[in-house]
């Protein structure tokens, strides 16, 4: 009976390693499969944009019979005397400064929200975070009249001026949570050794914030690369338009166009943000985790 005893226990064991091995194969099994029909769409994008503009309404597979760079070619061109290039160039005017403006204004005002105490502090912040409850289109309007007294319809001004000044709530939100998560012991240490409160937040605080702060920016970056509402309704010249308002411009409303030009410039378009992501989503995923953690 005593010699019966391990021999049962090891064949518990090893049935349940077997059913976890089961279990296992089960889930990746359904992961992959899940992931194959949410990837197909991208994929088939991809590949359409090498078909001729028959091909893709004749076939659903994502394979092109007959590859072309036809799409890509005539898309580049555009229908306009500008190339592709420069709206390009154009989005990145509006991304670089917007992007560069946000993680430093947002990274000063959540500094003062979590490391200061001032009077109207608890009024404030629940202002921020009720401005994170109303829809974009409820302050369309008064943005739109604001920029257009101040003269800056048709620039890039009114794309980019307000994040530079904070105005991305729940970004400064985001940073705020992330910085209660951090202890305050090297702040304190850096001023015993004289360090002022900028001093303090450039050289200790930042390098900290590092995970955070390239999450904001690629937020940032991705929302405004689709943005499409915004430069619709302050940039007017074509020579202006960013690639959203671009992609736009390729479809004729005679429905004469041809749909694999439209394609190959959506597989650039997107292109950016995809190489951007992956580059840092290793920060982006920490800075997200770490951030929803309160210490």
């Amino acid at each position: 009976m005593n010699a019966a005893a391990p021999r049962e226990l090891d064949d518990f064991q090893l049935r349940q390693q077997r059913q976890q091995k089961f279990n296992a194969v089960i889930r990746y099994t359904v992961l992959t499969l899940v992931g194959l029909i949410m990837l197909y769409p991208l994929v088939w994008l991809v590949g359409a944009s090498f078909k001729t503009n028959s091909e893709i309404f004749a076939s659903p597979g994502f394979w092109p019979s007959k590859p072309t760079l036809d799409g890509y070619i005539k898309g580049w061109e555009t229908s306009t005397p500008y190339t592709f290039g420069r709206f390009f160039w154009n989005t990145f005017l509006i991304i670089l400064p917007k992007t560069i403006g946000t993680a430093i204004s947002c990274t000063a005002v959540a500094y003062g929200f979590a490391r200061f105490d001032f009077p109207g502090k608890k009024i404030l912040f629940a202002t921020l975070i009720a401005t994170l409850l109303l829809p974009n289109v409820v302050t369309r309007i008064p943005q739109y009249l604001l920029f257009r007294d101040i003269g800056w319809l048709d620039s890039f001004l009114p794309l980019w001026v307000p994040s530079a000044l904070a105005g991305d709530a729940f970004f400064v939100f985001m940073l705020v949570q992330f910085l209660r998560a951090i202890p305050r012991d090297m702040e304190e240490a850096a001023r015993v050794d004289g360090a002022n409160t900028f001093q303090t937040l450039i050289f200790i605080v930042v390098p900290l914030l590092k995970p955070a702060i390239i999450s904001v920016c690629l937020f940032q970056f991705m929302w405004t690369m689709n943005d499409f509402l915004g430069p619709l309704i302050y940039i007017s010249s074509v020579d202006k338009y960013p690639i959203s308002l671009a992609l736009k411009l390729s479809i004729d409303t005679t429905e004469a166009f041809e749909w694999n030009r439209i394609l190959a410039m959506s597989v650039l378009a997107i292109t950016p943000a995809l190489v951007v992501f992956f580059l840092a989503q290793k920060y982006f995923i920490e800075g997200i985790s770490a951030g929803g953690v309160k210490g």
